[in-house]
């Protein structure tokens, strides 16, 4: 493994995909000390209940981030990778794409007020979900989808680490006790709001990029664009964000409590590829328009990188899930230590889906075959969760996750092979 990423430092644009690894990683780093400072505070603070409100909240809320940014984060990206040498093409691709988030996102917010006041499981605390619809805002603003396409990932780690750092300290002065628990989604929001209001910034001052008026065929060619990432970001969430959602509609707060606990450990494992992913997904884009196999010899050594990376950390929260549940959230969060074993498992899975599909499917062309994989997996973790959920609540959520997770690694494995796309091999044939 050594050998490999020794090599893989020795490739000819080894200094912008380092940079931009360096970068992402300083923001991730970040993305792991704060919440081990704000998550065990705000988890005795307010307690199982009000913390799983602000958990379901969130969780329904992300629903209409997804809408807004209607797969621009991998569509818009590639087109921005291909065309960066070109001003009046990237104002036409950023005019069109703002244009896009900014209808989507006004739409999502009447439907939001329309399903707030019209169910009573929404409307008794109407006042987390109204203030933890800032997060929508702030993502359409913020133009991550440019930065990664211009491979400066520099200006998304900066920019998110001051929101952060704001955010963290402001839970401290502000969140004393449980009746603070509108706060949370209040600073939440106000970060990802002044992150985005920067990030417009730069992209003005920086980069130079004027808004022009996208006109009918700009706007149907990014909709044409993103579609099945879309559909594909979506069906993902009907196994992500859809699990504590619809263990809130089953259960109650508390219980969504203990599952959001192990959840959030589990992802911030996870976040650990986050870096990689982005860094190489614009890089892999034009190393396939350039030669598909040394697109695939790159992929090769990504595979050996993250899921050698992948399977110790997997391992690591499989054995010390206990210890690690007592030390961030009390004894208050016991029934969260079986669900984070079971979900321990995901980072390798995930890990592994995330080249197959997202590095390889998408880039070469494979984009349906994609979408009908996580559709499938959404589907196949809604039923399991419906049927599971009633009689095991947390652990029949976990159990949906893991299972729908394998699902799509194993399925995308087999239509590559189909294909004759040896990943593992890092050969077409």
């Amino acid at each position: 493994m050594m050998n490999v990423i020794r090599n893989f430092y020795n490739t000819p644009d080894k200094k912008r995909i380092i940079e931009n690894f360096i970068s992402l990683s300083s923001l991730q780093a970040v993305d792991y000390i704060l919440p081990l400072i704000t998550l065990p505070y705000l988890l005795r603070v307010l307690g199982p209940e009000k913390y799983g409100l602000v958990a379901f909240a969130y969780a329904f809320i992300l629903y209409f981030s997804l809408i807004s940014d209607y797969g621009f984060n991998l569509s818009a990206t590639r087109e921005i990778s291909i065309n960066r040498d070109q001003a009046t093409k990237k104002n036409e691709i950023f005019s069109s794409v703002m244009f896009v988030k900014l209808i989507l996102m006004i739409g999502g917010f009447v439907l939001m007020n329309v399903i707030v006041f019209s169910f009573v499981k929404f409307s008794t605390d109407w006042q987390v979900y109204l203030l933890s619809f800032g997060i929508v805002i702030g993502n359409m603003l913020f133009p991550l989808w440019f930065f990664q396409g211009m491979e400066k990932m520099k200006y998304i780690t900066i920019l998110n680490i001051i929101a952060k750092i704001i955010f963290t300290i402001c839970i401290f002065i502000f969140i004393k006790k449980e009746d603070d628990y509108l706060l949370v989604p209040t600073l939440n929001s106000l970060g990802f709001i002044i992150s985005g209001i920067l990030g417009l910034y730069v992209v003005f001052s920086k980069f130079k990029i004027k808004i022009i008026c996208p006109n009918k065929n700009l706007i149907k060619h990014q909709f044409i664009e993103g579609w099945h990432v879309f559909i594909s970001t979506i069906s993902i969430s009907l196994y992500t964000v859809s699990n504590t959602f619809i263990l809130g509609l089953f259960t109650n707060n508390i219980i969504v409590g203990y599952f959001s606990v192990a959840e959030k450990i589990t992802k911030a494992a996870q976040g650990v590829f986050t870096p990689i992913s982005q860094a190489v997904y614009p890089y892999i884009s034009k190393l396939v328009a350039e030669s598909k196999e040394k697109a695939m010899m790159f992929i090769k050594k990504i595979i050996i990188i993250m899921g050698g990376l992948a399977a110790l950390i997997s391992l690591f929260l499989l054995l010390f899930a206990n210890p690690i549940i007592v030390l961030l959230s009390g004894n208050q969060y016991l029934s969260a230590i079986n669900v984070l074993r079971i979900l321990s498992f995901l980072p390798f899975l995930i890990a592994l889906s995330n080249i197959f599909g997202i590095q390889i499917m998408l880039n070469f062309g494979l984009k349906k075959s994609f979408s009908r994989i996580l559709i499938g997996a959404g589907l196949v973790n809604i039923v399991l969760s419906i049927i599971l959920v009633p009689f095991l609540q947390e652990i029949g959520t976990s159990l949906a996750v893991l299972i729908s997770e394998f699902f799509v690694t194993l399925t995308m494995f087999i239509v590559l092979e189909k294909k004759g796309i040896k990943a593992w091999k890092g050969k077409i044939i």
